[in-house]
C-alpha cells in the first residue's frame, strides 16, 4: 500500500509551507536516533524525510497532489535530501547556523528551538585545535601594599605549571625522529563519522588525538606530551588604580596545552593591604582631618596628607564640624580612563574641654 505523505507528517492538503517545516521539524525532534530518546526510530525517520522532501517542494507536491497515491516516489528522492529544499547537507547546516534559508528562490527564516539539541554538535564547526587538550587556566593571588595598587607596579610571581618541553619544543617527538601524516586521517586531524541517512560530520581522529602526526619516538623528556612540570617566573604589571579583589587575566600564561594544543589563560586575584588614615572609595581617598574651635570660627590655612606628599587646605571662617572639603585630582588614578579621583578631607572640630575661667569668659561673652 502507497504511503500517504500528508498523514505521515499529520497535515493536511491546505498546510502552509510554515505549517509544513513545523510539522517536519517536530517530528525529526521526535524520531531521529541521534537524540537517543525513547522515540528515536530511523526508520520511521527516513519515512519522515522522504515525505518532507515531496511536501516541501512545491512543485513535487504538484506533482503528488496530481497523481496521488501513483505518485512516482523516486522523483522526492532526487537532488533534496530530505530537508525542505537545501540542495545538501552543508547548505542545510549553513541554514541552521544562520536561522535562515531559501526555497525556491524565497527566503525565509525559521527557530530550530530544541533542535538546536540534535544538531548542534554537528553543525558546531568544531576545529581540530578544539579536539586537541588546551592547558588548564590556573588561579592565583598577589598582595599589594595601598601605594603600589593606587599607582600600579611590576611583581614578579613564581608559578609551578605546566610549561612547553624546551627538548622537543612541544610537537611530543624526540629530536630528529621520524614524523609523519597519520595514516587513518591522512594527515586532517579529523575524520567523518556517519550517523545514518547519508549524514556526515567531522570529528577527532582518535588514532592521532587531533593532531594529524604520526610519531615514531616520542621525546624522552616529555614522553610525547609536549609539556613538562617546572617552576617559571612570570613578570606581572599591575595597572594603576586597580583595586582589592579585582583579577587580571593574562592570556596564554597558565598551563601549556599538550602536543601545541593552546596554553590556558592565568587569573591573578589582587589582595590590598590597607593604610592608616587614608580610605579609599572608588578613585576618591577620604581621610578625617581635625581643627580647633577657633580655626572653624575664625578661618585657617592646614596641612593634609595625601598620595602626592602634603598640600595646604583653607579653611574659611565660620565652617561647621563635618564638612567635607574637596582637593581635585589628589585621588586614585581611574584604572580603564584618563586623570584620576580626589582626595575630600572631612573636618571635624575639637571641642576644648577644659577651659580657664579668662576663656569660660570669652566664650560666653561670643555666645552673647
Amino acid at each position: 500500500m502507497a504511503k500517504d505523505y500528508y498523514d505521515i507528517l499529520g497535515v493536511t492538503k491546505t498546510s502552509s509551507p510554515d505549517e509544513l517545516k513545523k510539522a517536519y521539524y517536530k517530528l525529526a525532534h521526535k524520531y531521529h536516533p541521534h537524540k537517543g530518546g525513547t522515540e528515536s526510530n530511523e526508520a520511521k525517520m527516513k519515512e519522515v524525510n522522504e515525505a518532507y522532501s515531496v511536501l516541501g517542494n512545491p512543485q513535487k507536491k504538484e506533482q503528488y497532489d496530481k497523481y496521488g497515491q501513483t505518485f512516482d516516489r523516486s522523483q522526492g528522492q532526487g537532488q533534496s535530501s530530505g530537508f525542505g529544499g537545501f540542495n545538501d547537507f552543508s547548505d542545510f547546516a549553513q541554514a541552521y547556523r544562520s536561522g535562515q534559508g531559501s526555497q525556491n528562490g524565497q527566503n525565509f527564516s525559521f527557530d530550530f528551538g530544541d533542535l538546536g539539541d540534535m544538531f548542534g554538535d554537528m553543525f558546531g564547526g568544531r576545529s581540530r585545535a578544539a579536539t586537541q587538550q588546551n592547558g588548564g587556566d590556573i588561579q592565583a593571588e598577589l598582595t599589594l601594599n595601598f601605594r603600589e595598587a593606587v599607582f600600579g607596579v611590576e611583581k614578579k610571581i613564581s608559578l609551578r605549571k605546566a610549561v612547553t618541553c624546551n627538548h622537543c619544543h612541544g610537537d611530543g617527538a624526540e629530536p630528529g625522529s621520524k614524523v609523519s601524516a597519520c595514516p587513518t586521517c591522512g594527515g586532517r586531524g579529523q575524520v567523518v563519522r556517519n550517523i545514518g541517512f547519508g549524514i556526515g560530520f567531522p570529528s577527532a581522529c582518535q588514532a592521532c588525538e587531533g593532531t594529524g602526526k604520526k610519531i615514531d619516538k616520542h621525546c624522552k623528556e616529555c614522553r610525547g606530551q609536549g609539556v613538562i612540570k617546572e617552576t617559571e617566573e612570570i613578570l606581572v604589571k599591575i595597572p594603576a588604580g586597580i583595586d582589592n579583589d579585582q583579577t587580571i587575566r593574562l592570556s596564554g600564561q597558565g598551563e601549556a596545552g599538550l602536543k601545541g594544543a593552546a596554553a590556558g589563560d592565568l587569573y591573578i586575584k589582587i589582595r590590598v593591604l590597607p593604610e592608616i588614615g587614608l580610605n579609599r572609595d572608588g578613585a576618591d581617598i577620604r581621610t578625617v582631618q581635625q581643627i580647633s574651635f577657633s580655626q572653624a570660627a575664625l578661618g585657617a590655612k592646614i596641612d593634609v596628607e595625601t598620595l602626592d606628599g602634603m598640600v595646604t587646605l583653607k579653611i574659611p571662617e565660620g565652617t561647621q564640624s563635618d564638612k567635607i572639603f574637596q582637593i581635585k585630582g589628589k585621588g586614585v588614578p581611574h584604572l580603564q580612563d584618563k586623570g584620576r579621583g580626589d582626595h575630600l578631607v572631612k573636618v571635624v572640630v575639637k571641642t576644648p574641654t577644659k577651659l580657664n575661667r579668662r576663656q569660660r569668659e570669652l566664650l560666653a561673652e561670643l555666645d552673647k
